[in-house]
């Protein structure tokens, strides 16, 4: 399936557009309301149903099987049959012989239908699941409008191909998939695919293509998008990453080209210089890789500087059940996704060192940190909260998640087995180091741990946050300079700034807000265009003259939506232009952040 999109002169914005590292506005959830069963699907599920019933009436008479052999043993007892050997009495000896063989019928009979049970249940669970498998033709349909749009607005020549839609996956993994897949089609159109002319200069077609393919393995779901445009620019991501500080140039400078590559789903990560409402705010893929990360997937990256970029996601083609493993911490179960358990040892506390003022193991060679799962999930101490200090050997598990290993000690190693993944309620959407939970065989309820979130935990060193913690002193605002001409969303921007912790200083056009920077230091301007007296391009002109203003960060939100004034807004030095149409409180506040 090919799309193709003639260059035509730019119109109106596409409403979800969002680049490199940009999130869109927010969207309606993409939710599939019904799928089509086969009749003869519904028939087999039927005859499991009939079955079920069949089952559960032995079940009952086993129950009565059990209530009549409790009754003729209190009759034993009540006649004397428990009384010590050697006693004297008619029916000594066979009233127990006869129990005996009574309990063996009754096992025999509830091992058979235990067994019964298990065989439908799992055609039934199986049925289930081939139920909720849809072709992928049901999200890949919503793209090509998508691509079309995009391309009209950044007059590119862009042909989507489209292959594999007839792959089956999941009801959950198409809904979830959605978003992900738009991010990445995004940023190939509008990073990737360069414009007609610059594709001519290098030789190219004056066309891109951007591809996206669905292949499927035994147990696999492999989603592809590709296009052949300008590839990624490692110095560009080497030079972002370091401004921001997510890596040390000593590292960077080790750094092979895979690993460099990876920085872009770093959260926060964009390599954009100028920041709009629709790009560079640096969450995009971040949010790509989480969304992945979250249906038990994995992300890689593939691309040439000049040739192109491949983006490969790998998803289990259901995510209703998953393999765990379970374990004890403080005497109460977790389940640790297996697919991301590379080994479980016991480990003595004579192998533990610091590394970094970090406890760590050797695994071939190489040192990996470890932590107490304990600790990480902010428990309360039951023992010694010390690793080094443990007088035994503990359980460990080793974990990959992200090519990166690191280990975990618990309590006790339990079990592993196929758990039904639950749902979060609304309430608990998000809970930090937990991806869901499930109900254990032995009825308890059973949180299942997120390895990413754990990961961080690690990362960050955070302490353990206690119930009588003292409250931390506070600490001084950033201060905002806003500069709006009509009072409404001089209102709406001044309780948004202020409910997310800024001070704010609001004036009423661009020569008061000028005034107030010679009476206070502020972080950042927030400024209109469009006011009397002194607008907003003149404002920031103004700004720029003085040299102690070079590094003050300034953004303008107007209503003026074309590619023109967005140029005229950076040639004046502004560090970002967002568009009031689309204007979302949550665009500001990440734009802000990441400016200051």
């Amino acid at each position: 399936m090919t799309v193709a999109t003639p260059p035509v002169a730019p119109g109106r914005t596409t409403e979800a557009a969002a680049v490199d590292g940009a999130e869109p506005a927010p969207l309606a959830p993409f939710h599939i309301e019904s799928v089509r069963v086969d009749t003869g699907e519904l028939d087999v599920l039927m005859t499991h149903a009939g079955e079920l019933t069949v089952t559960r009436s032995r079940i009952e008479r086993r129950l009565t099987e059990l209530n009549a052999l409790i009754d003729f043993s209190a009759e034993g007892v009540r006649r004397g049959d428990g009384r010590s050997a050697g006693s004297a009495g008619p029916d000594t000896g066979t009233r127990p012989a006869q129990l005996h063989e009574l309990l063996l019928t009754l096992r025999t009979g509830i091992a058979e239908d235990s067994a019964r049970l298990a065989t439908i249940t799992g055609e039934l669970e199986n049925g289930i699941h081939l139920m909720r498998l849809l072709p992928l033709s049901n999200v890949f349909r919503l793209f090509p409008r998508l691509v079309h749009d995009l391309g009209q607005e950044q007059r590119k020549e862009v042909e989507l191909v489209i292959e594999g839609g007839d792959t089956a996956a999941d009801k959950r993994i198409l809904e979830e998939i959605k978003d992900p897949l738009m991010h990445m089609l995004r940023n190939a159109v509008d990073h990737g695919i360069e414009s007609p002319q610059v594709r001519q200069a290098a030789g190219k077609p004056r066309g891109g293509t951007v591809r996206i393919k669905a292949s499927q393995t035994a147990s696999s779901v492999v989603i592809e998008v590709s296009d052949d445009g300008r590839g990624l620019d490692e110095v560009a991501i080497a030079n972002a990453a370091a401004k921001r500080g997510f890596v040390e140039a000593e590292a960077l400078a080790t750094m092979n080209s895979e690993q460099l590559q990876s920085l872009i789903f770093s959260p926060g990560m964009s390599t954009a210089a100028f920041v709009t409402d629709v790009s560079g705010r640096g969450v995009g893929m971040g949010v790509v890789s989480a969304n992945v990360a979250r249906l038990r997937g994995s992300i890689r990256l593939q691309s040439t500087l000049g040739q192109g970029t491949t983006i490969t996601i790998e998803l289990p083609i259901t995510v209703a059940t998953v393999r765990v493993l379970i374990v004890a911490v403080n005497g109460h179960p977790y389940a640790l996704p297996a697919e991301c358990v590379q080994m479980v040892k016991m480990v003595d506390r004579s192998e533990i060192f610091m590394v970094e003022e970090r406890d760590a193991i050797l695994h071939r060679n190489q040192p990996v940190s470890v932590a107490r799962l304990a600790d990480l999930l902010e428990l309360p101490t039951t023992g010694n909260s010390s690793t080094r200090n443990t007088p035994t050997a503990l359980p460990f598990v080793l974990v990959g998640v992200g090519g990166e290993s690191f280990g975990l000690f618990v309590d006790e190693l339990l079990n592993e087995q196929e758990v039904v993944l639950k749902a979060h309620s609304a309430l608990l959407e998000r809970v930090r180091n937990v991806a869901g939970a499930t109900i254990l065989d032995t009825g308890e309820i059973c949180m299942v741990l997120n390895f990413r979130d754990l990961l961080a935990s690690m990362r960050s060193g955070a302490a353990p946050v206690g119930p009588t913690e003292v409250e931390a002193p506070a600490v001084n605002r950033k201060l905002i300079l806003l500069a709006e001409d009509t009072i409404t969303t001089r209102t709406q921007e001044t309780r948004i700034l202020e409910g997310a912790g800024y001070e704010v200083v609001a004036t009423s056009d661009g020569l008061a807000a000028w005034n107030q920077l010679a009476m206070r230091k502020f972080d950042a301007v927030v400024t209109d265009i469009n006011m009397p007296r002194l607008d907003g391009l003149g404002l920031t002109e103004k700004i720029r003259r003085e040299p102690k203003y070079a590094e003050l960060p300034i953004i303008l939100v107007t209503s003026l939506a074309s590619e023109e004034d967005q140029r005229r807004g950076l040639e004046a030095g502004a560090n970002a232009y967002l568009i009031k149409s689309a204007f979302d409180q949550q665009t500001l506040l990440d734009c802000l952040e990441r400016l200051l």
